[in-house]
């Protein structure tokens, strides 16, 4: 899952982004409007974490222009101004969730869960498929019942796949997943944990199209 952390004090972004990373994400992170501004024109993410106190320019104005494009993206606020009539601007610029600091890693996980499932139009928490049950909030995977342990890699691969059964997923869409600005991509590795995957859930479960992409369940048309 990649994200996109926007925040301009330096040890907030750190903590964050490490956090983050430890629980399997791919973060990216900028800490000024006009840096977001160019970053989300350009690129695509699962999820973008927004501050709105932000040197050169205003977090809102990030959602806005970013809304302007009938750009869905999902978007958590995560920000220091806590009146009423703030998180109603926040909102109604086009938020999914607004979060006050200081806060919860807990929660803002739990926040980040919930607005991935809504935007995906699942009810369910759980992912399953033949067998396979996969809880975001704990990180287990079990197959027949039986817990199956897995990398953090390993599951960021495996939760990107079930989240969109039928879908077909490039080498470098999983790629995006797994690695954040500035961290070396291994050639092979989303062969290596595709394998590694096969190997602790079946050989079957997730499949292939040659040089197009991996996917589990049926294949879209």
């Amino acid at each position: 899952m990649r994200l996109l952390l926007v925040e301009d004090d330096r040890m907030i972004g750190d903590s964050l982004r490490a956090a983050l990373r430890l629980e399997g994400y791919a973060v990216d992170w900028v800490r000024d409007a006009a840096a977001a501004q160019s970053t989300l024109a350009s690129e695509r993410f699962d999820l973008v974490l927004l501050d709105l106190g932000l040197p050169k320019g205003d977090g809102l104005e990030v959602l806005r222009a970013l809304r302007s494009r009938h750009d869905a993206t999902p978007v958590i606020v995560l920000t220091a101004r806590d009146g009423v009539g703030d998180r109603v601007a926040g909102l109604d610029a086009g938020a999914d969730d607004y979060l006050v600091k200081p806060f919860e890693l807990d929660e803002l996980s739990a926040r980040m869960r919930a607005v991935l499932r809504r935007h995906s139009g699942r009810a369910q928490p759980l992912l399953t498929h033949a067998g396979v049950t996969l809880d975001p909030a704990t990180r287990q995977v079990t197959r027949d019942g039986v817990p199956v342990l897995l990398s953090a890699r390993e599951f960021a691969v495996l939760e990107a796949l079930m989240a969109r059964p039928g879908a077909l997923l490039s080498r470098a869409q999983l790629e995006d997943r797994l690695y954040g600005w500035g961290e070396e991509i291994e050639s092979n590795a989303v062969s290596v944990y595709i394998h590694q995957l096969r190997r602790k859930l079946g050989a079957d479960f997730i499949r292939n199209v040659r040089g197009v992409g991996y996917f589990v369940g049926e294949a879209s048309a």
